[in-house]
């Protein structure tokens, strides 16, 4: 009985502390209440206002509104300013070039026989004084004088971002003329780390020069070039792609690197063909085009600077470069260079030869001229060996330079001719193409090349840089195939031409395939499609 009571006493306890807690929460709710209603209220009134507005009132209102830009996140305002940034730099006419006049334009134009084809025509910068380029830069061409025509020509362009084509005789400075818009090129970039510039060359010898000239350039941007070439170890050459923003190679040995991952050409920005015609002679096409397809499609710009302009070079370049400005400097054909004299020796007996190279050896390096540069030609790697033999038992100081050479005997026999400690060199045409060695006073043909091609080239190693040369060929009965061709390039070049040349006749033998030969012949669509034969 006593439990029962004290059960009854706990119940009314809790039930006397339950009844304040629910008057509590009995207030809150209806205060709760009573503000939405409020509110809602209040809302409703606004409402009513709202539309009692002029309806121009409303519209600018909300227009506001719209405008007002949305807050953006920190990353996306990151993002924008790098893609703003990355973005090509407009090419800006320098002030005092604007003052130039029309008619000075083109008796410049005229003078060094220019032909323009683009989609808007920008004045050349002939003088430095005119090139807005990073102060780095410009102090590596204080010592020249002013640019040469291609260089002037295609500068505006390839600043403006637009690929180019410069057909242009050999010497005439298009290291330059692609060197120091790629060198700009890097320095507009946010990110210049890894390969950006990409130089395709067709012989070891020009690509180590080409290298050469951009590391003498680069020295004072901070800007590191890489040259690959066979012949030598590619150890040192990895070690030199590591800090390369520039690489400069032959086709063969790029593409083996590209192949092997060592050189990564993913981020190529300025693509470069040097000596493009030379390169698809060479038989090069392929690995050219296997190159161009490693580097990127989209925002590649791509320079091919060439010596000729044959169907080959053209469907190349209509395959990988976008609306290309093309800039001739002379004449699309082949040109032999106006400032070297051109002479024909025609020599009945081959076997004379070398007794006439002896007397024009005495001829031109007697006297005051006894330290003159001379470079003679061979055809054949045996030539060339045999001929510097005999001529070091006459006593003659004389070096030579061949494929079956070793890389380091090449380049060591190239810097005794350059020096001029060895003033006489004797050479086969892998000396032909692109090597710009300096005061070169005579080429002597020895043996005629197996193209026109080639002899122009040979003989563009003189007559460099504004200076005159001479070019003494030998021609025998065996050399009659070339007789119309070189004919075409002496009155061209307003030369005398031999009767005895004369003689062997004008015709023009019709160019072989480089992989084909005489007995190439394109297909037209006239040749019958194969027939399936089905037997029973």
């Amino acid at each position: 009985m006593g439990s029962k009571r004290k059960i009854e006493e706990v119940d009314a306890v809790v039930a006397e502390g339950a009844a304040p807690v629910k008057a509590e929460k009995k207030d809150k709710k209806d205060k709760k209440e009573k503000k939405e209603r409020k509110e809602k209220k209040s809302k409703e009134a606004k409402e009513d206002q709202e539309s009692k507005k002029p309806k121009s009132e409303k519209k600018a209102k909300k227009e506001t509104t719209e405008d007002k830009p949305a807050k953006k996140s920190k990353n996306e305002v990151k993002s924008e300013e790098v893609e703003e940034s990355s973005g090509p730099t407009p090419y800006q006419e320098h002030p005092d070039l604007a003052n130039v006049s029309q008619s000075t334009i083109e008796e410049f134009y005229k003078e060094h026989r220019i032909t323009l084809n683009a989609q808007r025509a920008l004045k050349p910068l002939t003088s430095f004084s005119y090139l807005r380029v990073d102060p780095k830069i410009k102090s590596g061409l204080s010592k020249f004088k002013d640019p040469t025509p291609i260089q002037a020509m295609s500068w505006p362009y390839l600043f403006a971002g637009s690929d180019a084509i410069g057909i242009a005789e050999t010497g005439s400075g298009k290291t330059l003329a692609f060197g120091v818009p790629g060198m700009q090129h890097i320095f507009n970039l946010p990110d210049s780390r890894g390969v950006r510039m990409l130089v395709v060359s067709p012989t070891r010898e020009l690509a180590m020069q080409t290298a050469e000239n951009l590391t003498n350039l680069g020295d004072a941007c901070g800007i590191k070039v890489a040259c690959l070439y066979g012949g030598v170890s590619k150890h040192s050459q990895v070690q030199e792609l590591k800090r390369a923003s520039i690489v400069v190679g032959t086709p063969g040995r790029l593409l083996d690197m590209i192949n092997e991952g060592a050189c990564d050409v993913s981020k190529v920005s300025f693509l470069v063909l040097d000596e493009a015609d030379r390169m698809l002679d060479k038989g090069f096409e392929e690995d050219i085009r296997k190159i161009i397809t490693a580097t990127p499609t989209e925002g590649r710009q791509t320079v091919m600077f060439s010596a000729t302009w044959p169907e080959e070079v053209r469907k190349l370049a209509n395959t990988f470069m976008t609306n290309p400005t093309k800039i001739t400097i002379g004449s699309d054909d082949l040109a032999a260079s106006q400032s070297v004299t051109q002479l024909v020796e025609v020599l009945e007996d081959s076997r004379a030869k070398s007794q006439r190279l002896v007397q024009l050896l005495k001829q031109y390096q007697s006297g005051a001229k006894k330290n003159d540069r001379i470079l003679i030609f061979a055809l054949y790697k045996k030539e060339a060996s045999r001929v510097e033999n005999d001529l070091k038992y006459k006593g003659f100081n004389v070096a030579a330079i061949h494929g079956d050479m070793q890389q380091h005997a090449r380049t060591a026999a190239l810097e005794e001719f350059k020096s001029g400690r060895c003033p006489l060199l004797v050479a086969t045409d892998v000396a032909a193409r692109g090597l710009d060695i300096p005061a070169v006073e005579l080429v002597i043909n020895l043996t005629f090349p197996l193209t026109i091609e080639d002899y122009v080239h040979r003989i563009g190693r003189t007559g460099r840089g504004g200076r005159s040369g001479i070019a003494i060929t030998m021609f025998t009965k065996e050399d009659k195939q070339h007789s119309g061709s070189l004919i075409n390039v002496l009155k061209a070049a307003g030369q005398e031409v031999p009767e005895e040349l004369m003689a062997f006749g004008t015709t023009v033998k019709k160019k072989p395939h480089s992989a084909y030969g005489a007995f190439f012949k394109e297909d037209d669509g006239s040749m019958k499609k194969a027939t399936k034969i089905t037997f029973d």
